[in-house]
């Protein structure tokens, strides 16, 4: 066989977790999902480990884990989110390069990538070197092995990039055919090592003229070499733009004409692109995928493969110059993420990328003061600051005590104090945020005020915070904001990157006095434990006393709180004070007196009983810090669930009359439906409201019972005849969990009981409409059911109790 075929799968999204908290707040634009990771796992990175091959009646015949049969790379921060909050997924990836070894001749399908997805050759020597090499440590913790391929952002190129990949053991990397600028024949095996004589003239082979069908040798000007594989263009066009995902047997049939019959020797046909075109760019990619594979593994026209099993037993007989600054997705090489090159989007006509230089000129002008602050100061406590930059990447893996502790033991310049390591902390994780403030979608997209631009700011506010530590860095702000404000935005009302910042950036910064004040917050509104942890903090009541009163509160106590990342820790007493409806005040003192401060808080409780709200206001002024907390400092998740609470609270108060209106004329609604007459406006908003209610309470009876869905059914029933748009999300959710929870119940232990509850519920979800995922469920059922339940069905085929397996596994489109 001289015909092999690798699909290559760049599966990445930026970090997108707020930087103070260590994870994803809620995106209300991945809607109905809490954040786009998740979205984009449910769409496409769970449906391509588990695929869907259907026969002609669209039953499930297989289901293909692409992960086995493709060559990957996953971006490590998206793989770190994974972990924890998809951990089934996560492990089916690591499962399959697992899997791929024992397929691919020892060679996994996955292959590294530069951490946080920076444009390399924009990247200055230590940040190329520390992107490597956390890259490098983040896939040999995860998969258990050594990279052999490395994914560079962009596919961005330099000779420094290249040479940087070959310092530190990569054999290979994909690049654009457009990047190739020359070739020639290399030079011969018997050749010494480090001979460097030529192998013939170079051939031009610019604007994407190379045969992608081999791989290339690529030599430094100071030896180092690297293989280059340059991918197949026009039908990784195909797949991304094209719309060739739409059919698995087209997907077969556009792979192959990748082959040449006038191609001496073996050819490698190969394609590049997104992962997220799989599934989440194209829907049910993931399923064409699997399909194209399938066909051309089993018709035998070409040998599926990986870069790192081709390269074995087909090593480079040509070598290749690139265009220096060249990348996938830039025509311009990499002006995307500097300059108004004119490469965007587009469907703004009118829109000026001129905001995407002064960004990049105001974040390497902040990061270049920040490496002076890190070089100076770190050297206190550290031997060699940019060595231990680059070995943090064990710390930012596992955070845990020993794991902190091990990386001091190897790099402190002595035993260091617990405030000396917590500042050196702080120096490490200004420098983490200031590589995170670099990643290259901030720069991919046409406005400055955009998700990815704001979310790169919120790294670099979170540098600022720590560097802020230092005298060095007190004033980094001011100026930063002075030369953020010359990236203009597209839209009036924005303004400029300096107003981003202030409006979208400022609003979700923390630091210890604000999660302290969160959790005295959240802790009047419902219980919470004396202690726990909330994001990436710990947190301990040390005392607490509470009293309520005609919609008031008062709670007061001692509060400490600790940072997971640089061990930063306040000890705090604090005095929250509800007045009612949405508002809250809350005071912090900083390291108490308690001796003194404890009559104070007496007197406070005093003051609230004795109905005196403004004498206990006073004593908050007088006796602690001015900072004041309200309910819009609460972290944005708890906010929401706590104003959901005072609005629900103040809508129930009119329940009664909107009820009343709707019984009273209920019989003038149903006239006015078959009259073909428009909805009054007020009637249209009793409705909402009392049918709103009611979904609240059915949602109740089915936490009770699930069987009790009889509240649902009429309320759907109603809703849907008054055209009236209810919020089913949370419906939805529910008898999805209890679906999955009984699946795998079922899955561990067969039951006719569990297989009736699963089919009642898939029932619920046809008649209330609701979109069940039946991603995992399916999974499970697909495996019990053709491991031991369909032989058993059919053995009781005249017992029609038994039937439930077999509409079960009908209702789920598995073969009968």
């Amino acid at each position: 066989m001289d015909r092999f075929l690798c699909v290559h799968g760049h599966f990445y999204q930026p970090p997108r977790e707020n930087p103070w908290l260590e994870d994803i707040e809620v995106q209300d634009s991945a809607h109905p999902f809490h954040d786009w990771n998740q979205r984009i796992t449910r769409e496409c990175y769970g449906p391509n480990a588990a695929s869907r091959v259907l026969d002609s009646n669209g039953r499930i015949v297989e289901i293909v884990d692409n992960y086995k049969h493709i060559s990957f790379n996953f971006g490590p921060t998206l793989l770190s989110w994974m972990e924890r909050k998809e951990p089934d997924v996560y492990r089916r990836i690591i499962d399959a390069d697992r899997a791929s070894r024992a397929l691919r001749s020892g060679h996994g399908n996955a292959l590294a990538q530069v951490f946080n997805h920076v444009i390399m050759p924009l990247a200055n020597d230590r940040d190329k070197e520390t992107q490597v090499l956390w890259g490098l440590r983040d896939f040999e913790k995860r998969f258990g092995r050594k990279a052999e391929g490395m994914w560079l952002a962009e596919t961005a190129a330099d000779t420094a990039s290249l040479e940087m990949l070959a310092r530190h053991g990569i054999k290979f990397t994909v690049l654009s055919p457009t990047q190739a600028r020359a070739i020639r024949p290399a030079r011969r095996a018997s050749d010494k090592p480090h001979d460097h004589s030529d192998g013939g003239d170079w051939q031009n082979v610019s604007g994407g003229r190379v045969d992608p069908s081999k791989p290339y040798l690529w030599r430094s000007p100071k030896g180092l070499e690297l293989t280059l594989f340059f991918y197949d263009a026009p039908i990784s066009r195909a797949v991304a733009f094209e719309g060739v995902l739409s059919n698995g047997d087209v997907f077969a049939q556009r792979l192959m004409t990748g082959f040449a019959s006038d191609r001496a020797g073996a050819q490698l046909v190969h394609i590049a692109t997104d992962g997220e075109s799989y599934g989440h760019h194209h829907r049910f990619g993931d399923m064409a995928l699997a399909i194209a594979l399938k066909r051309i593994a089993q018709s035998g026209q070409a040998r599926l493969t990986n870069y790192g099993e081709f390269l074995e037993s087909h090593p480079p007989v040509w070598e290749a110059q690139i265009h220096e600054n060249s990348s996938w997705s830039c025509a311009h090489g990499v002006e995307r993420w500097r300059s108004n090159c004119g490469c965007r989007l587009g469907g703004h006509g009118n829109w000026s990328q001129e905001w995407r230089a002064p960004l990049r000129r105001s974040l390497d002008r902040l990061a270049l003061k920040m490496d002076a602050i890190f070089d100076q100061r770190a050297r206190t406590f550290l031997s060699d600051p940019w060595a231990a930059r680059n070995d943090f990447i064990d710390v930012v893996l596992d955070r845990r005590d020993d794991s902190v502790k091990s990386f001091f033991a190897r790099h402190a310049v002595k035993e260091l104090k617990e405030m000396d390591q917590i500042d050196a902390l702080r120096l490490l994780e200004m420098q983490r945020q200031r590589l995170l403030m670099f990643t290259s979608c901030a720069w991919f997209f046409d406005e400055v005020s955009g998700l990815e631009s704001t979310t790169v700011l919120t790294s670099a506010a979170r540098a600022l915070q720590l560097a802020a530590s230092f005298p060095e860095g007190v004033g980094l702000e001011k100026a930063f904001l002075t030369e953020l404000a010359e990236a203009k935005s597209n839209l009036p009302e924005v303004g400029n990157g300096a107003v981003v910042y202030e409006r979208f950036v400022k609003p979700v910064c923390a630091d210890l006095p604000r999660i302290a004040a969160h959790q005295a917050l959240k802790a009047l509104w419902r219980t919470e434990k004396d202690e726990g942890s909330v994001y990436c903090f710990d947190y301990s009541f040390l005392d607490r006393l509470t009293d309520r009163s005609a919609g008031t509160a008062l709670s007061r106590g001692r509060i400490r709180v600790r940072s997971q990342i640089t061990r930063d820790t306040l000890d705090a007493a604090y005095a929250v004070m509800h007045l009612g409806g949405h508002d809250f005040h809350c005071v912090l003192r900083s390291s108490p007196d308690w001796t003194r401060l404890a009559p104070v808080l007496d007197q406070l409780g005093d003051a609230f009983n004795s109905g005196s709200l403004s004498d206990g206001l006073s004593l908050l002024s007088e006796h602690f810090d001015p900072r004041v907390f309200e309910l819009q400092d609460l972290l944005l998740e708890e906010r929401r669930h706590i104003l959901s609470s005072v609005i629900e609270d103040i809508l129930g108060r009119f329940e009664g009359t909107y009820r009343l209106l709707v019984e009273d004329n209920k019989k003038l609604m149903n006239y006015l439906l078959k009259a073909s007459f428009p909805m009054p406006h007020a009637f249209r908003l009793a409705l909402e409201s009392v049918l709103g209610r009611d979904l609240h309470q059915g949602l109740l009876h089915f936490n009770s019972d699930e069987s009790d869905t009889a509240l649902l059914r009429r309320v759907f029933s109603e809703a849907k005849s008054f055209s009236v748009a209810l919020n089913w999300a949370g419906v939805g959710q529910t008898v999805q969990r209890r679906l999955e929870s009984h699946m795998e119940e079922l899955s561990q232990k067969p039951s006719l009981e569990k297989a009736k509850k699963c089919l009642a519920l898939l029932s619920l979800g046809d008649d209330l409409e609701l979109p069940l995922s039946l991603w995992s469920v399916e999974n499970t059922y697909f495996t019990v059911w053709n491991d031991s339940l369909r032989l058993f069905s059919k053995s009781v085929s005249d017992k029609p109790d038994h039937h439930a397996y077999r509409a079960l596994a009908d209702r789920l489109r598995l073969l009968p």
